[in-house]
């Protein structure tokens, strides 16, 4: 029986329809929510440590059913909190957006000023100066997700710290949130808000934080590895913060924020920072290699499997893109390091701080000639050298003279030859051109020793070395094509895979590439 050509015309066409959506690539999809979590602190070859050890839908869900780029470096030397933030959401290192590190001096504040603060505003939530991204000088995926969609996407970002929280927000996010340090309250800043939304006042009335204080972290044989009880002198962030809980608190807020803001609900992407920050406050104190920092993989592990389960439930799984990355990574404890023969030691930076100022007052005359020590960059006193009648080039040059004597520096870089470009054409040499910053008055950026930590006791990162540079990159969602992938890629990927998927620019200092190895069904959609 023959149909009607009028029939025979719509089935046609609803069989072209049908193929067409057949075969339509990931660019075609646009999320409800996306979810960007960075953990402080977190080394690219942690999963891999612990990968038989883990859960479904934890950190399993990026390596079973996720693209998980396992060769993912930082190309820069000044791997710290802020900068690593920044280069993740900008998409571009210190020399596209500016962010240097986590705090500098402030030639004409005439103080150490960290990357966030802001003077024109104030702590909402708690007294204080407040925080803003003024001094990024480029824009981020959020600012380029709110400038597509006429500011209808909602864009907001969340940490204990207020650089990993302000930083990721860029400049139009509806909001950014961290919190008080000695209490855990919630907090913000003017630039976002008047007063904190009724959600946020609630929560903190309610005195949340409270109950994580007085408990025992237990790993999974039930041992007990640290308290919260509380000690004099220390607050949340201190004592809470270098444990579990503190993870478990953010996530709690995470929650409360979708389901309060009702991300994903609207007609338009919306964007969730979450820079978890306990990873980083317990690595610090006993570096990466203590049976605690395996139980907080292990613990954080379960948190990120009962998030996404929260997330499948409130929008559906199918409509959220997860992506999870770090900041940067860390050294091995010397301690741990010197006894594998590796040539490690701790070291007071501060001390070596002023060994370089003796040593110049002896040639110059009395003056503290180096104001600020960021290891392992050192900031100058401006005056000091003009009463020395010395002008910056001069004045870099005897500080890096004196830091090249010292058995923990390798190599010293001024902030003229950055600003120049005067590097050697070596992948060293690469790392450091990204690492200039404008910020920070005159200063010289030392090349530390291998395995050297500038603390007295401790471990550090801010080196460009491996341990430091290296960090996972991994994507979820029906985008990605599973996998894991070994090509060499960088963090300033993200955003120029994420930004491509959306059909969004890029930020506007972006160099990263679009990781097409990793996108669903881009090849069965090519003619």
């Amino acid at each position: 029986m023959k149909l009607p050509l009028q029939r025979t015309c719509a089935l046609l066409v609803l069989v072209s329809l049908l193929v067409t959506l057949s075969a339509a690539t990931a660019y075609d999809g646009r999320p409800k929510l996306i979810v960007i979590i960075v953990i402080d602190q977190f080394r690219g070859d942690y999963p891999e440590r612990y990968r038989d050890r883990f859960v479904e839908n934890g950190f399993r869900l990026f390596l079973d059913r996720g693209a998980a780029f396992v060769n993912c470096n930082f190309d820069y030397a000044n791997t710290h909190t802020a900068p690593g933030h920044a280069t993740l959401f900008t998409g571009a290192y210190t020399d596209g957006h500016g962010i240097g590190g986590n705090a500098w001096w402030d030639p004409e504040r005439q103080g150490v000023v960290t990357s966030v603060s802001d003077a024109s505003t104030k702590l909402v939530g708690a007294a204080g100066e407040g925080a803003s991204p003024h001094n990024l000088r480029a824009d981020t995926l959020g600012d380029e997700l709110k400038l597509s969609t006429g500011g209808r996407s909602r864009v907001f970002a969340i940490s204990l710290k207020d650089r990993s929280a302000v930083l990721p927000g860029g400049f139009a996010a509806d909001g950014a949130y961290w919190i008080d340090h000695q209490t855990g309250a919630w907090i913000t800043s003017s630039y976002y808000m008047k007063e904190l939304p009724g959600w946020v006042r609630k929560l903190n009335q309610e005195k949340r934080a409270e109950k994580y204080w007085n408990q025992d972290w237990k790993d999974t044989s039930g041992k007990v590895l640290r308290t919260t009880a509380p000690q004099s002198g220390k607050g949340f962030y201190d004592i809470v913060g270098a444990t579990p809980f503190a993870n478990d608190y953010q996530f709690d807020f995470a929650r409360e924020l979708v389901a309060q803001e009702k991300l994903g609900a609207g007609p338009n992407t919306d964007l969730l920072a979450i820079s978890l920050s306990a990873n980083d406050i317990l690595g610090h104190q006993i570096g990466p290699d203590a049976p605690e920092m395996a139980a907080m993989a292990l613990a954080l592990d379960r948190q990120l499997a009962d998030f996404t389960s929260f997330l499948g439930r409130q929008l559906g799984l199918a409509s959220v893109w997860i992506v999870l990355s770090a900041d940067h990574g860390m050294a091995p404890l010397p301690a741990y390091a010197s006894k594998l023969r590796l040539p490690a030691a701790n070291f007071d930076a501060q001390a070596l701080r002023a060994r370089i100022n003796k040593a110049l007052a002896t040639r110059l005359g009395p003056g503290e000639y180096v104001k600020h020590l960021e290891w392992p960059i050192a900031y100058l006193s401006e005056a000091a050298f003009a009463k020395a009648n010395l002008k910056e080039a001069d004045a870099e040059h005897a500080v890096a003279a004196a830091l090249m004597k010292e058995r923990y520096v390798h190599g010293v870089y001024t902030r003229s030859q950055l600003e120049e470009g005067e590097l050697p054409p070596t992948a060293m040499g690469r790392k450091y051109a990204h690492s200039y910053s404008p910020y920070g008055g005159w200063y010289v950026m030392a090349v530390p020793a291998p395995f050297d930590v500038g603390y007295p006791t401790g471990g550090d990162h801010g080196t460009p070395y491996t341990y430091d540079t290296h960090v996972p990159l991994y994507f979820y969602g029906l985008a990605f094509r599973p996998g894991i992938y070994r090509t060499r890629c960088e963090p300033v990927d993200m955003v120029a895979t994420l930004a491509s998927l959306l059909r969004i620019n890029a930020p506007s200092a972006s160099t990263g590439r679009v990781l097409t190895e990793a996108l669903a069904a881009a090849k069965e959609a090519a003619p």
